[in-house]
């Protein structure tokens, strides 16, 4: 069978007038085109924002979101648009799917969103339109398209199956579905293109209230027998590729991704430009960053990744530490446990009606847990990698974000989470067949303003740091400081005059002798109902190379006190003890020696509080805490088959014992970490 591919076609839904500025913004990116407005410059036509602040202020978002737009979104039943993940950000109430697939259960973010972007999976919009017209004979009864909106949760699994190997995430080339021999699946991509577009300008605020912002964006996903390389691929404004460049543009090369949004965008003539970033590396199985092989590709990974995606619903990917074995993979950091999933590919999600269908689904060993999997083991190959290449091809700052696809943007909060799976992991699904998995984190930046330019430059030059889901307020400078710097009224300005700040760069032949870093934190104040808890400790991770370009990391406490004895109410799960509500530190690093490569980046740790999953357990009548959890299991279970249709054990997952697991606890440990500070010796 052959089949017909995709074509590029050029159509626009309109063209703004833009001013060129000779404007230079960054040394790796080509200048994008600028419009001059009072004494700020915008590469697209808007108000000034009436809120500006020259030492930034921290602006809350997420940058991986889908919609009904994406194939695993909309065949879990899940019915919300993109206009619905826009609502749904600003604080507006949705409707998503039950574990039946009806639209029952209403959603509603605890705090709006200061930003966001739709990243719905790029080679599949035009052929999952195809499917959902339901104009056409072939939308209602292609076979395919049929499975999709079957509400049977088996057929709607091998649906997805399917769709996985049409993208070539299984051993088969990436090949359009052969629904596109009879429906003009081009046309349909370039169309749902433009309404993604239309979608983020209509919900992007351009006057000078600034209260929210929508990027353009989708998925490039590429899954190499599941292991993943998933990018979300970010514009900075509405000057875009013709339509998103996808598995079937670069057959599963993502050298050819950056080298084709290179030339389309950031080369082109339309004022536009765009970054990639990669996320869930833990689960890809060690294979998403490489040594580049190049001098070209070393330049186009440093200019079109400078961030990557920390944590998010399917787990966090900063570092890994077995408790039971007492190892981690290159690290013995105990906080190394948190949010681990068991397996280090995409079959993770292969869990259904309580047992894992799939045997590349299970808990991969620390011996065999390849080390790149982990971002802090990237970032301390990427400073030894430096002495041979150059330059270092894995300097990351970091953001969180929730990778949702039931359309609720920024939904990472533990309290009253929904699920991100559609029906997959709605009601009690989510602790049946996704108990490993959480609600995810969100992407933090540090910007003047809440508009495109400022917040796309603040994740060019990497301020920004991820969450778990809370929103905790952190500051990190690497330089000269006072030891008194926290009490200086000025200490953010001083941050900057004598110092970078988190994604920044030192020479070290700069800085003398030693090396000093102000951090400092505030507590989220969270909201009426459900306040935020307190901080327990900042500490500073830090990497390097040695001389003979041997990796080494150490984690230091600098502020705070690990052993507060904050705690949880086994009944309530309420707060019990005290912490900070403001930590602030200047550390200078004993062991500093200017001939090394090193980076620095901070992790601030709040307090003990209930996990998800604890939460929903004990709505559902079963403590796990408690003596009698099996029992409480049982009857819930039981309900749960009576009166939900559910099958199997539905709770057992509830009553699991952390002492007995590598990873879970019913407590965990909120936390943001900044991107790094870099120090780095001549070459």
């Amino acid at each position: 069978m052959t089949t017909l591919p995709l074509q590029r076609q050029a159509s626009l839904a309109c063209l703004k007038r833009l001013v060129w500025l000779p404007f230079t913004l960054w040394s790796l990116a080509a200048s994008p085109l600028l419009i001059a407005t009072e004494d700020r410059t915008y590469t697209e036509e808007r108000e000034a924002c009436d809120q500006y602040s020259a030492t930034k202020r921290p602006l809350f978002g997420d940058l991986h979101i889908h919609s009904r737009l994406s194939f695993d979104s909309y065949l879990s039943s899940q019915r919300n648009g993109p206009d619905e993940v826009y609502e749904y950000a600003k604080g507006l109430p949705i409707t998503v799917p039950g574990a039946d697939g009806e639209q029952t259960v209403i959603a509603q973010i605890d705090r709006p969103l200061d930003f966001a972007a739709l990243t719905d999976h790029g080679e599949f919009l035009g052929q999952v339109e195809a499917c959902q017209n339901p104009d056409t004979m072939l939308g209602k009864l292609w076979p395919m398209c049929m499975m999709s909106r079957s509400q049977n949760l088996w057929v709607q699994l091998l649906a997805a199956s399917w769709w996985t190997s049409l993208g070539g995430q299984t051993e088969s080339e990436p090949t359009p579905s052969s629904i596109c021999l009879f429906e003009d699946c081009d046309a349909n991509q370039i169309n749902v293109w433009q309404d993604v577009q239309t979608a983020a300008e209509r919900h992007y605020d351009r006057s000078s209230n600034c209260s929210f912002t929508s990027f353009v964006g989708y998925e490039y996903t590429d899954a190499i027998n599941q292991n993943n390389l998933h990018r979300n691929v970010i514009f900075r404004n509405d000057n875009v590729t013709d339509a998103p460049i996808s598995v079937y543009e670069t057959r599963k090369s993502v050298l050819s991704l950056w080298q084709q949004l290179n030339d389309q965008c950031i080369n082109g003539d339309k004022g536009c430009d765009v970054l990639a970033i990669p996320h869930n590396s833990n689960l890809s199985g060690g294979l998403m960053f490489k040594d580049p092989k190049t001098p070209e590709e070393l330049k186009l990974r440093r200019s079109m990744e400078p961030l990557v995606e920390l944590v998010q619903h399917k787990g966090a990917s900063e570092c890994r530490y077995d408790r039971l074995t007492g190892r981690g993979v290159d690290t013995t950091d105990e906080l190394c446990d948190f949010e681990q999933i068991p397996s280090d590919n995409l079959h993770m999600l292969g869990t259904v009606e309580g047992e894992m269908r799939s045997e590349s689904g299970q808990e991969v060993l620390i011996d065999e847990f390849a080390p790149r999997t982990m971002i802090r083991n990237v970032l301390k190959d990427g400073v030894a990698l430096r002495s041979t290449l150059g330059a270092n091809p894995f300097q990351f700052g970091f953001i969180g974000s929730t990778d949702t696809h039931s359309a609720t943007a920024g939904g990472a909060q533990e309290q009253g989470y929904v699920g991100h799976l559609g029906r997959r992991d709605s009601e009690y699904r989510n602790v049946q067949d996704h108990f490993v998995s959480n609600p995810g984190g969100h992407a933090v930046v540090w910007a003047e303003e809440n508009s495109r330019d400022a917040i796309f430059e603040a994740m060019r030059r990497r301020e920004t740091y991820a969450t778990s889901g809370t929103r905790p307020t952190v500051r990190f400078f690497g330089g000269n400081y006072p030891a008194d710097a926290c009490k200086a009224v000025n200490r953010t300005e001083l941050g900057y005059q004598q110092g970078v700040p988190m994604g920044g760069v030192i020479e070290s032949k700069g800085l003398g002798e030693t090396a000093q870093f102000l951090v400092y934190a505030q507590k989220d104040a969270g909201t009426l109902t459900h306040p935020g808890y307190d901080l327990q400790r900042i500490q500073i991770i830090k990497g390097w190379a040695d001389a003979d370009g041997k990796t080494h990391e150490q984690v230091f406490e600098v502020a705070g006190n690990p052993n507060n004895g904050a705690s949880v109410d086994p009944n309530s799960c309420a707060a019990v003890g005290t912490g900070y509500s403001e930590l602030c530190t200047v550390w200078e690093d004993p062991n500093f020696d200017p001939e090394e490569n090193a980076f620095y980046y901070a992790r601030v740790v709040e307090n003990p509080s209930c996990r998800w999953s604890t939460l929903q357990c004990m709505d559902a009548g079963v403590n796990p805490f408690s003596d009698q959890c099996q029992e409480q299991s049982s009857a819930a279970s039981q309900k749960a088959r009576e009166q939900q249709g559910a099958t199997g054990e539905v709770y057992k997952n509830c009553c699991r014992s952390a002492e007995n697991e590598a990873f879970y606890s019913p407590v965990i440990q909120e936390r943001a970490w900044t991107s790094p500070i870099w120090i780095q010796s001549a070459l």
